[in-house]
């Protein structure tokens, strides 16, 4: 049986949808968790003729398993930590700051890949709308939700295809609001809901943010 979503692209065609009440506004920006979350996001923008940017998020991995995220940090410096996963893995101070530090590099990589010298959409005063291509944990999101309050937007908004029930309820607790298209019992993992879950790439990444610039080159 065909998944709900054939890939990211058309994920975001219908999150867009459900995103309408801020299409053609001046004060929205769209804001993409990379890699995955950037097609879902250029959709999004294109829809709501906003502008599209990226906002990057790294996943710190437990111990063993880099797939089960202890926590994460996003840009401006945030770490956000899942307790209970580390309680139940236990690394020490030591392990869990090279692990910061290691991923913190990557992060700052792919800024500078991904945008090069272009600078960081403006967000003070903005209605923000964080987009990825789902929610899984929802330790990525909390981090990017957390960064992205210290830069002072008037609303933030998370919007994801598909989410863990669980997850979406969470998120409610820190954003203004949230966007959950799909939220099935049986969630399991986010690659589940797609048909084509295939990795996105930094050259998609690059040419989407490319091809999102001619409309709002001056935002």
């Amino acid at each position: 049986m065909a998944a709900p979503y054939a890939d990211r692209r058309d994920a975001g065609r219908t999150l867009a949808r459900a995103l309408h009440s801020y299409s053609s506004r001046d004060d929205v920006v769209v804001l993409a968790l990379p890699r995955g979350g950037v097609p879902v996001a250029f959709e999004v923008a294109r829809a709501l003729d906003a502008p599209l940017d990226v906002f990057v998020v790294r996943k710190l991995g437990a111990p063993g398993r880099p797939e089960l995220a202890m926590g994460a940090i996003a840009s401006g410096g945030v770490r956000v930590l899942n307790d209970q996963v580390v309680a139940w893995y236990r690394p020490s101070p030591a392990e869990l700051q090279r692990l910061t530090e290691t991923e913190m590099r990557e992060l700052e990589r792919r800024e500078r890949a991904y945008r090069g010298e272009r600078e960081a959409a403006a967000i003070d005063g903005k209605v923000v709308i964080l987009v990825d291509d789902g929610l899984a944990t929802g330790a990525s999101m909390r981090a990017a939700v957390q960064a992205v309050r210290g830069l002072r937007p008037s609303r933030v908004i998370v919007a994801v295809p598909v989410g863990a029930p669980d997850s979406c309820r969470a998120m409610s607790e820190l954003a203004d609001e949230v966007v959950c298209v799909l939220q099935p019992d049986s969630f399991d993992a986010v690659g589940l809901w797609y048909d084509d879950f295939a990795q996105t790439t930094d050259d998609e990444v690059r040419r989407l943010l490319g091809e999102s610039l001619p409309a709002h080159r001056g935002l």
